[in-house]
């Protein structure tokens, strides 16, 4: 793994990521997150004398016996969490209509993330992937560790273009030695990632985060244009001047984005649509507040 270079414009926008996600994360995000996600189970945090009311089964019967009166345990939920980042970089993320791309987007998303999980005191890993995992960083907390992991995600160079869903899931359950909250980032442009998605939901808590931009899933009247595949470098002509094309490009990308969902539902794995351009503050507090209310 090539290390990155750090150049002054780097180091400034890892800081302006940390300032408007530290933002967000302190008003909005980190109570919700910590209510959402709970820790994996309670762990022993003292004895103290027993009062009345408190539960009988709680009682420590060894320190009874040794003081000659009651006294009972104290458990506090076990918090740490491990949450894993699995980005998706690969070509079609390059793509956007508004002031930034749809890798772009992924990168403050995922950043904003990484500072919840650390705010809650949870270990935090990243993977991205194209059709070949591009990057691994191991789990671990503190923000020394989540700048690195944005500065990886703002400055890595990917070695290749295409999209492989599945490969990246099977790589992140080789990896993940516990289960863990799995945030996949992607536009989900990809095909035959079922199985995988279904095996990743049953060991895992997975939510899928799908980066969208709104030409694609409706285009103006462009007139004819050549269009590149950013990802296999084929290029066609578009007859984009052409009313029944565009209406079939609308048809196409309404029908692809119900498959997905779809998917999504059969498998229990939660989605968020988040639009580049448009405040994704709101989608990820929509879902906070409807998985909370499912608890």
């Amino acid at each position: 793994m090539e290390p990155v270079m750090l150049t002054k414009e780097l180091i400034a926008n890892v800081r302006r990521i940390e300032i408007r996600t530290r933002r967000i994360v302190d008003e909005l995000t980190a109570g919700a997150y910590h209510s959402v996600f709970k820790g994996r189970g309670m762990e022993f945090d003292e004895v103290r004398e027993y009062q009345p009311g408190d539960d009988v089964r709680t009682i420590d019967w060894n320190v009874t016996a040794r003081f000659g009166r009651p006294f009972i345990k104290k458990f506090v939920e076990e918090r740490e969490l491990t949450v894993f980042l699995v980005v998706d970089v690969s070509g079609s993320g390059d793509f956007g209509s508004t002031d930034r791309s749809k890798n772009e987007h992924a990168a403050e998303l995922a950043a904003l993330l990484a500072f919840s999980a650390i705010r809650n005191n949870d270990r935090v890993a990243l993977l991205l992937f194209t059709d070949d995992q591009e990057l691994f960083v191991p789990p671990r907390k503190g923000r020394r560790h989540v700048l690195r992991l944005v500065r990886d995600l703002l400055a890595w160079e990917r070695t290749r273009a295409g999209t492989d869903i599945a490969r990246a899931l099977e790589s992140m359950m080789r990896l993940a030695d516990r289960r863990a909250i799995v945030f996949l980032i992607s536009d989900l442009l990809d095909s035959g990632f079922d199985k995988a998605l279904a095996v990743a939901a049953r060991r895992h808590d997975v939510v899928a985060l799908r980066i969208m931009d709104r030409r694609e899933v409706a285009l103006p009247r462009l007139g004819n244009v050549w269009v590149e595949d950013a990802e296999s470098g084929e290029i066609q002509l578009f007859p984009g001047s052409s009313q029944p094309a565009t209406q079939r490009f609308g048809i196409e990308a309404g029908g692809l984005r119900l498959s997905q969902e779809e998917l999504c539902r059969k498998t229990g794995v939660d989605l968020i649509d988040i639009t580049c351009g448009e405040d994704y503050v709101r989608p990820l507090m929509q879902f906070f507040r409807a998985r909370e209310k499912r608890r």
